[in-house]
């Protein structure tokens, strides 16, 4: 079997990688929706691929692995890398979980992602509220995770809430950094007390708070907060868009409090979690299948962290549905550190009219089961997906 083309189009928000085969086979790689931009740099790739038998995944990794980076420039990589393996299972008649080493779990736990309703005041009592809705949510969810602080419009809307320069960015990501107030500390533990006495200890509560915290800021939340059993502060150093890690300023913040420490989201490839992992650095490590390269570089992940004590909850809240199935796939062979996974969702709502494949309903008691058909386990329905494809991308399916 041979690569005989490789397309990116839009649809929607998200961006879609088809790659073509001469067996008649394709494979499908989601994108985050927040990567509009990000063809280009997928057909750079082109070239690299043509050729090349699909099946052997690590060696067509290797031709183009060194052309990716951090968030967002490993995007068109990790696309690449799950379309081959939803071309591999296809070819084999297998789940791609089989070919990742099969299954240890038949059904996978998430938490609410990208199912939430957006926030517009940022007081204790809008937060309690917020989080009884993920509470009631169809879905069941046993996790729950808020943004807080740096990782929401409180820096914005909380009077006086750090010292630091208050800057909205061009692009998505964050980009305040600076101390806290004394106030605007007080009212985050304020509002995490509000969700907890709403959650009780039978939903756990994480927390995604920035980047932008300092170290000082970062220990003293953590200490705070350690009385209400927090699953884990995510991002507040690192994180979002950053091109770095910064494992030994994240060492110094775990080393200094019993609250779970998380990162890892912008991270590409295995090699830049060495440190991360090897120094313990953090309890907890949340890459993304969209952005670290793919599903087998995400299992990788997994199992040296695994080795090394460290818990693992991937990201996942921008993948769209195709990003669902392709978390569904590694997270079933994930050793047991795994959590959960950030649960991504399809937006607009016509996703789930153009994607075969789905359970109904997908999320039951907080849990995906994991289904058996070959490759991803979901096609795209060209028939119904193509009234949303522009102009431009109108040969996607052909």
């Amino acid at each position: 079997m041979k690569i005989t083309d490789l397309r990116c189009a839009m649809l929607g928000p998200f961006p879609v990688v088809r790659i073509l085969t001469d067996a008649g086979i394709d494979g499908l790689g989601p994108v985050e929706h927040t990567k509009p931009y990000i063809a280009p740099q997928v057909l750079q790739l082109r070239d690299a691929l043509l050729g090349q038998d699909p099946t052997d995944v690590e060696r067509v990794m290797l031709r183009i692995r060194q052309r990716g980076a951090f968030k967002p420039w490993g995007a068109p990589i990790s696309a690449i890398e799950i379309a081959l393996w939803d071309i591999a299972g296809k070819a084999a008649g297998v789940p791609i979980y089989k070919l990742l080493g099969g299954k240890v779990r038949d059904r996978v736990r998430v938490y609410n992602g990208a199912i939430r309703t957006p926030m517009t005041r940022f007081e204790p009592e809008d937060y309690a509220e917020n989080v009884r809705l993920m509470k009631n949510a169809p879905q069941g969810f046993t996790i729950v995770k808020q943004g807080i602080g740096f990782h929401s419009d409180m820096k914005y809307e909380f009077p006086d809430f750090h010292y630091g320069e208050s800057r909205r960015g061009a692009f998505h990501g964050w980009i305040d950094r600076g101390p806290l107030t004394e106030r605007g500390l007080k009212h985050i533990v304020a509002c995490v007390e509000a969700m907890k006495q709403e959650l009780g200890d039978g939903i756990g509560l994480a927390l995604d708070c920035g980047p932008g915290m300092t170290v000082p800021d970062a220990i003293r939340l953590g200490r705070a907060l350690e009385p209400y059993n927090i699953m884990w502060l995510e991002d507040m150093i690192s994180g979002d868009y950053v091109p770095f890690v910064n494992a030994d300023v994240y060492r110094e913040v775990t080393r200094a409090t019993s609250t779970p420490i998380h990162t890892g989201e912008q991270i590409y490839l295995r090699q830049n979690f060495k440190q991360l992992i090897e120094t313990h650095a953090v309890r907890v490590v949340g890459p993304d299948p969209c952005d670290v390269g793919g599903l087998a570089e995400l299992k990788w992940v997994a199992e040296y962290a695994d080795l090394h004590g460290i818990l693992m909850a991937p990201h996942g809240i921008a993948n769209g549905l195709l990003g669902l199935a392709a978390l569904v796939q590694v997270c079933a062979t994930l050793p047991d550190n795994y959590i959960a996974f950030e649960m991504p969702w399809g937006r607009p709502d016509w996703w789930f009219d153009i994607v075969d494949g789905f359970p109904d309903p997908i999320v039951k008691d907080g849990f995906i089961d994991v289904w058996d058909r070959p490759g991803l386990g979901v096609t795209l329905n060209a028939e119904r997906a193509r009234p949303y494809l522009s102009e431009a991308d109108r040969g996607f399916f052909d």
